[in-house]
Order: structure tokens, then C-alpha cells, then sequence
């Protein structure tokens, strides 16, 4: 690619969080009147809020890969991923191309990945982003970004105050991406596993969770203000039919990563375990209920453990269900 190529952008993977991140690219695309964001999904009609503003569909990965420059990827799980990525290796046109995927996967993924594609002359780059999809719709995410520099370098522009607030460079190694966004799942959930006992604390002894929250927002910063309402306002438990903010199977997932990694090296993350394991008991009351529940379901397990009901007051009044015999 040379420095005069106006690069042309695609992006492959269009779920709440992929979607998101597009659009907004797409919108920068057009506000600086460069080539439009073309994309492929394995269900293309996931596409067309993007297309409603000004993205190109593409058939299927061969034309996605012809077409483009530099590909963005956003799946849910390594095998996804690998699966995603030897689709593009079949297309025999990856030289020269940049790969940056956004999802999060183990860092041995990452690595393996990267290895493949470096013998086909592509560059990859891992770039896992930080915040759920209210976050992405808004810009407003944290992306960490591990790779070769020049292909670094090219992408950047297409990054900060785009589709990221933020973008902390980790060097060229792509799985220290992985590895920075595994010990951010860890800190987010045993934020969110204390927050919930706090919370059930101040609920049990007759303090107002109005008044716990304007101390954390004070005292603790806009990350803890934000998983305390996820906490307060109900969201934790969406009502049936409805999308959750961050999918709890996800979460699970995404913890169980960082839970992998530490094992491996010799490393016990106590809080790490007690909050997968609450989101797995969170899990099996939301199978059982037929809920699709949010990461922060957490606080519901806390507050049964405690002797209080699995819906807060929130939930409660949402749902027109009575009061919390327990409270």
C-alpha cells in the first residue's frame, strides 16, 4: 500500500457490537468523502442499517477480500474467528492486505492467527475493544491494538474518535491485546460482583441505593456509576423478549478466558472464580425463566444469597410483580 492509495475498507461481522462499530466508521467515511465501507455477514440482511448509510454489501468473504485494503472482523468466539479467517485465507488474495479483529478471543488464538496470515504476506492486527454495545453505538469505546507498527499505523486514523474514545497501543505482539482485554474482564467483573454486595448491603440496613450511588459517583468514577445503575435500574434482569446491554453468555465466555489464562500460569484469581461462578448460577435462573439475562445478573445471585429476591425493586415494578418478601 502506498502512501497515496486511498485505502479502501471493509468489515465482516454484523452483530450488535460489529454493527455498531461499521456504522460509525461508515459515517466517517462519508463525512470525509473517502470510498464507502463495503461488508459481507453470513446473514446479509444484518447489513442493511448499514447500508441505509452509505455501506456496500458484498455477496459473500471472496468479494469482501477482492474489494478491500484493510478488513475489520468483529465475531463472537475463536472458533468463529478461525473459521472466519481460513475463509479468507481460501480466497488466495490476502497479500498485502491488513486483518484487524476486534473480538475477543484467547491470545493463543490471536497468536496462531497471526502466524498463519503472516505466510501469506497479510498483516494482523488484534484490536479487542472495551464496552458493550450502548458504548459502541456511541463511539465511545476503549480499543487496545497489538501488531506489526506500519499496519498499526495505517488503521489508527480509522480508530480515535471514530469508532473508539480511546486507543492503548500494546506493541507488536497481537496477543498482548488479548491479554490487556482478559484482565479488563476480570477487573469489570468483580467490580460488578462487589458493587452488587454493596448494594445488597445498603438495601439490607435501610440506606437508599440513590444515596450508595451519588457516592460512587462522587467517590469512584463514571465506570463504577455506570455498573452501579446497570445494577439499580433493572437492567441487569431484561424482561422477556428483550436484548440485554452485554449478554451474559458472552461475559461467560469472556471471564472464562482470563480464568484459562491464569490457571495456566500457576495464578489464583479468587474473585475471578466467585463471579463466574454466580454468572453461571445467574445463567441457570435465566434458562429457567426463558430470559436472555445481562452480564450484571450477578447482582441478582448476590441479592438471593442475602436473603433478598432475585428482582430488585426496579425489576419488580417493571414486571408488576408484588414486593420483595425478603426486603
Amino acid at each position: 500500500m502506498s502512501s497515496t492509495h486511498t485505502l479502501r475498507l471493509g468489515w465482516f461481522g454484523l452483530g450488535s457490537m460489529g454493527l455498531a462499530m461499521a456504522s460509525n466508521l461508515q459515517k466517517h467515511l462519508t463525512e470525509k468523502s473517502l470510498p464507502a465501507l463495503h461488508y459481507a455477514n453470513r446473514n446479509l440482511s444484518k447489513g442493511d442499517p448499514l447500508k441505509q448509510v452509505g455501506g456496500v454489501p458484498c455477496q459473500d468473504v471472496n468479494e469482501l477480500v477482492q474489494t478491500c485494503d484493510v478488513i475489520f472482523i468483529s465475531v463472537t468466539n475463536d472458533e468463529v474467528l478461525t473459521s472466519v479467517i481460513n475463509q479468507f485465507i481460501s480466497t488466495k488474495s490476502l497479500a498485502g492486505k491488513i486483518l484487524v479483529d476486534t473480538t475477543t478471543v484467547h491470545p493463543d488464538t490471536t497468536t496462531s492467527i497471526a502466524a498463519e496470515l503472516s505466510t501469506h504476506n497479510c498483516s494482523f492486527i488484534a484490536a479487542p475493544v472495551f464496552g458493550p454495545p450502548a458504548t459502541a453505538r456511541a463511539g465511545q469505546l476503549i480499543i487496545a491494538v497489538g501488531g506489526p507498527p506500519h499496519a498499526v499505523e495505517v488503521i489508527t486514523p480509522y480508530l480515535q474518535g471514530v469508532i473508539a474514545r480511546g486507543v492503548i497501543p500494546v506493541g507488536p505482539d497481537p496477543s498482548k491485546a488479548l491479554l490487556l482485554k482478559s484482565t479488563s474482564n476480570f477487573i469489570g467483573a468483580g467490580l460488578m460482583y462487589l458493587l452488587s454486595e454493596a448494594h445488597v448491603l445498603a438495601e439490607k440496613s435501610g440506606l437508599p441505593a440513590s444515596v450508595l450511588e451519588s457516592l460512587i459517583e462522587a467517590n469512584f468514577g463514571a465506570y463504577a456509576t455506570n455498573t452501579s445503575k446497570r445494577l439499580t435500574s433493572g437492567s441487569y434482569m431484561p424482561a422477556v423478549g428483550q436484548v440485554p446491554n452485554s449478554a451474559l453468555e458472552l461475559a461467560i465466555k469472556d471471564v472464562g478466558i482470563g480464568l484459562g489464562i491464569a490457571k495456566e500460569q500457576g495464578v489464583k484469581l479468587e474473585i475471578g472464580e466467585l463471579s463466574m461462578a454466580a454468572m453461571e448460577e445467574a445463567k441457570s435462573v435465566g434458562d429457567g425463566s426463558g430470559r436472555k439475562l445481562d452480564s450484571h445478573s450477578v447482582f441478582g445471585v448476590v441479592r438471593t444469597k442475602s436473603g433478598l429476591g432475585f428482582e430488585n425493586a426496579a425489576v419488580r415494578e417493571r414486571d408488576g410483580l408484588g414486593e420483595d418478601e425478603g426486603a
